[in-house]
């Protein structure tokens, strides 16, 4: 509790006088009567932790260093809650949630024109929730009709808070990191029975299933985003997710899957020969793959540029392709004017944390790469990727596709790789395939 309210008075002081108003996220249909599994909205679960849908937080300062909030959320039905599962309702909001009031979530647009009163700032996000986008049009109504003697405003200043949120969420705090550590932890576990168990006929899918059975059984209730079991030409698709492919001998397979952990997630892509041993054009490519993802690792560091790993990447996966014959010429030339891209078409990292690509600023105001700062996790992911159909290169690389990713956070003094539990080195790699045979 004390987590997310420390969460919530950071943003308020930076936001300042106002009041904001942060709904969930919307329980939506998936198709006749059932819905989609419902995940709270990351912003929202930041503020407050409160798992359960058709929730709003309200909260304001009420000087230095301190705030009030206020829970909007479902009551306890005792006839709803035989079908749907128990509810926390108004009273579990504020016992287990730290908030200094609750009410039932019909109860918002009677009680917003009080609470918005007092303020000339409204902090939301118009577009994200229609209902209460209308609702607060019918207070904003309410507020003017009272007032009209004294020729308000149509509306108080309205002030999106997501870009101050997002800067806020960029740098994790001691429990977040706390708790990526472990969907990495259980993501590589994940990833290495995933190398000991594939074999050649087996479906993509059935090697999926080892993936998410090992991360249910270890604690994660659901991944971060859609596993990606992509095997012979089909690691050449970027977002593969089909993962219904019967796999073949001499197949590389490209897996990129996380765990999430009380909705922070993992995100880990490893490349390995299912039948246990790279071919030599199978180990050329990964190795150019594999010394620049180490080498962007490496650039990782407080105070260095963002965009340095991405161009360390292009260095290093150039002069690899020029080192085996597939490009030709100055290195420095080639990177310049990106001759790499037909095979390595992607960007090399992004932020990581509640979401798979998280938010926060890339660039500063001046449209500068921002600095890398203690407490930032992020992806790093270089990859090549070789169409099978593609014939500017010599038969043995087509339908190769390798990419290499794991998560790391800038430290004080450096940086914390959190997914080296899956090993990536070529010897290690084999050794962990053959392990299962």
């Amino acid at each position: 509790m004390s987590v997310h309210a420390r969460r919530r008075q950071k943003l308020l002081d930076t936001l300042g006088d106002g009041l904001l108003v942060l709904p969930t996220a919307a329980h939506k249909l998936r198709n006749g009567d059932v819905h989609y599994s419902f995940r709270p909205g990351s912003d929202f679960t930041y503020l407050t932790g409160f798992p359960e849908p058709h929730a709003v937080l309200v909260a304001w300062r009420t000087g230095t260093g301190k705030h009030r909030s206020i829970l909007f959320v479902m009551p306890r039905d005792k006839a709803r809650e035989i079908w749907d599962g128990k509810r926390h309702g108004v009273r579990g909001a504020v016992q287990r949630f730290g908030v200094d009031e609750a009410f039932p979530i019909e109860s918002l647009r009677e009680k917003l024109p009080d609470l918005l009163a007092p303020h000339i700032r409204l902090f939301h996000t118009l577009g994200d929730d229609e209902e209460l986008d209308d609702t607060l049009m019918k207070v904003f109504a309410v507020l003017r009709a009272k007032n009209r003697r004294r020729n308000p405003a149509a509306h108080p200043i309205l002030e999106d808070p997501k870009p101050t949120i997002a800067k806020q969420r960029l740098v994790k705090d001691a429990e977040e990191l706390a708790t990526m550590r472990q969907a990495a932890d259980i993501s590589a576990e994940a990833h290495c029975a995933a190398m000991r168990a594939a074999r050649p006929g087996m479906t993509e899918y059935q090697v999926q299933a080892v993936i998410e059975e090992t991360f249910r059984t270890h604690g994660s209730m659901r991944n971060g985003y859609d596993s990606i079991v992509a095997s012979g030409p089909n690691a050449c698709i970027l977002h593969y997710i089909e993962n219904t492919r019967k796999m073949r001998r001499g197949d590389l397979l490209l897996v990129d899957a996380g765990a999430e952990v009380d909705s922070y997630t993992a995100d880990i892509t490893r490349t390995w020969p299912i039948s246990g041993a790279f071919s030599d054009a199978q180990k050329a490519i990964y190795s150019i793959v594999l010394k620049a993802e180490k080498a962007c690792v490496r650039v990782v560091q407080p105070g260095k540029a963002w965009d340095g790993i991405h161009k360390t990447a292009l260095r290093e996966i150039t002069k690899g392709l020029v080192s085996i014959g597939l490009l030709k010429g100055d290195v420095a030339k080639l990177v310049k004017k990106g001759a790499c891209r037909k095979w390595f078409m992607h960007g090399t990292s992004h932020w990581l944390g509640m979401d798979v690509h998280d938010v926060g600023p890339y660039e500063d105001a001046d449209g500068k790469s921002i600095k890398l700062r203690p407490g930032m996790a992020m992806t790093v992911e270089p990859g090549l990727y070789f169409d099978p159909a593609d014939k500017s290169v010599p038969k043995e690389f087509r339908g190769i596709g390798v990419r290499i990713e794991d998560d790391v956070v800038v430290t004080r003094t450096g940086h914390e790789v959190l997914t080296g539990g899956v090993p990536k080195e070529v010897r290690e790699v084999e050794a962990l395939c053959a392990a299962g045979a």
